[in-house]
């Protein structure tokens, strides 16, 4: 081990004896972190025409405070793009973190001099702590890749304005820059294959230690690597790879696969990120615990029970207020300025001493068609089971509802997967896939037991499909995520084209 390396354990180790005693502190450090926004709101344009001075507690903020999303807050953002002082937080944003929206287009979320710890040190805490409790001691002194956005930032408002990975590349510590990859020069290549590509070159022959991306496009450079080296396994370029860390997307879907890329089981450390802040990381060494939700790092946090989230007045419960196994939408006050803002997100509580949650989907990503409200968590879980029982692996896949079938059929749920290696039986995957879905969500049973609905149809899609579908509308690489399922037959009409250039569908 390194002189590096060895600093950086002692720290790392501090760092997780720390984060166990701020986990049993959850609930006062949430209490301390309402009256420490409180308090800098009042010094807000929001603050004041949302009476903050009259808020003495969590009941009144949420008869002050209605709950909002981005087009709510787009005319204070536009305020802050004017030059107004003041405005959602004291003083001026840092960072504009420009992430794009299901309905609002283009989104500017602030960042603040007091928010940018939140998302620079939860990183570096979820790191230290699990190469601590992994023992990976030598982790440090090899190579790290974060298959990020580009750190090149325009302005918007006088404000610098980036994707959120390449804002945080701008906060790599000094102490780091000598173990990341790629290069700036990379990583400041727009054409997300062209990146790719490049990417693995400068690689290749480096003793790469960590790798960290969204899944699928770490995939990707995988595929990338192989092919240019011809070797049959990561491992086999990169033998003392030691940590895989990813965020943004359930890893279950992608497991398979990328193992096999690997060769084998690799450590990985899962991560809840977000353009409005880090709320929780694994902190444990295996996953299935769920995701430590952190507390005490500027954000606020209310829970929405999701039978309530479209009620004109939902309960928004405090994090004292949450149950075991209830989903809930995540809602954040944060020191970046955004107050009542629902994340979009659904989590549900695996343990309360200490806060652990697993991400269950999103909000506006469900199939409710037929009034069955089918959510993410339920067909990735059926997905895998399925798997399990039909040997594959599924590059990519999503789900739509087919509401208007060829005359004579009864509507259907419609699966299009993109196979890495696909089933023997595809017939006999579906059917199985169908049989899943009803032990997931009962109503899904109910409705076919109704003959409302028939056994859902699997679209074979060819390798490449998805890729392509991402690139045709512009979001190929970065953050940007399939969504897993739909409501509408948006992303379905999008990939219908790609289903002439391989099997036909099942």
């Amino acid at each position: 081990m390194g002189v590096k390396a060895a600093i950086i354990a002692t720290f790392a180790e501090r760092t997780k004896r720390r984060l166990e005693k701020e986990s049993k502190e959850a609930r006062q450090n949430q209490k301390d972190t309402f009256q420490q926004l409180l308090s800098k709101g009042t010094l807000t344009s929001f603050g004041k025409d949302h009476g903050f001075n009259e808020i003495k507690n969590h009941k009144d903020f949420v008869s002050h405070v209605p709950l909002r999303d981005y087009e709510d807050f787009r005319p204070y953002i536009d305020e802050i793009i004017a030059g107004t002082h003041h405005v959602l937080w004291p003083g001026r944003p840092l960072y504009f973190a420009k992430t794009s929206g299901t309905t609002s287009g283009v989104k500017y979320i602030p960042i603040t001099k007091d928010s940018i710890p939140n998302h620079i040190d939860n990183a570096r805490d979820a790191l230290f702590n699990m190469m601590t409790r992994l023992k990976l001691k030598t982790l440090f002194d090899g190579k790290m890749i974060f298959l990020s956005g580009s750190p090149v930032l325009e302005e918007k408002g006088g404000i610098p304005t980036g994707r959120l990975s390449g804002i945080v590349n701008h906060w790599i510590p000094s102490w780091l820059k000598g173990n990341q990859l790629p290069s700036y020069e990379t990583n400041c290549i727009d054409d997300w294959e062209t990146k790719v590509d490049k990417i693995a070159r400068e690689t290749l022959q480096q003793d790469m230690r960590l790798i960290s991306g969204i899944p699928p496009w770490v995939q990707m450079y995988y595929t990338r690597l192989l092919e240019l080296s011809g070797k049959e396994t990561i491992k086999e370029i990169f033998p003392n790879y030691q940590l895989f860390v990813y965020g943004g997307v359930n890893f279950q879907p992608y497991r398979a696969q990328l193992e096999q890329l690997t060769g084998g089981i690799i450590n990985s450390l899962e991560t809840y990120p977000a353009s409005e802040g880090f709320i929780a990381f694994q902190d444990l060494e295996n996953a299935d615990d769920g995701l430590a939700l952190q507390c005490n790092s500027g954000i606020f946090y209310e829970f929405i029970p999701m039978q309530e989230i479209a009620s004109a007045n939902p309960n928004r419960l405090s994090l004292s207020e949450v149950e075991l196994g209830k989903e809930y939408a995540v809602v954040i006050n944060s020191n970046a300025g955004l107050w009542g803002y629902n994340l979009g997100d659904t989590v549900s509580f695996v343990s309360l001493d200490p806060f652990r949650l697993k991400v269950t989907g999103r909000v506006k990503h469900f199939i409710s068609a037929f009034g069955e409200h089918v959510i993410a968590k339920e067909v990735e879980e059926a997905l895998e089971k399925t798997m399990m029982k039909h040997p594959c692996s599924v590059q990519e896949f999503t789900v739509a509802p087919q509401v208007n079938p060829p005359a004579g059929q009864k509507p259907f749920h419609e699966w299009w997967i993109e196979f890495g290696t696909a089933p023997s039986d595809i017939i006999s995957f579906a059917k199985d896939l169908n049989e899943e879905m009803a032990k997931e969500n009962i109503y899904y049973q109910d409705l076919m037991d109704g003959k409302i609905l028939q056994p859902l149809q699997v679209r074979l899609l060819p390798k490449g499909s998805f890729k392509a579908y991402m690139q045709s509308i512009g979001k190929l690489g970065g953050q940007n995520k399939v969504p897993r399922l739909s409501n509408d037959r948006s992303v379905a009409t999008h990939l219908e084209v790609y289903l002439d250039l391989g099997p036909k569908p099942t």
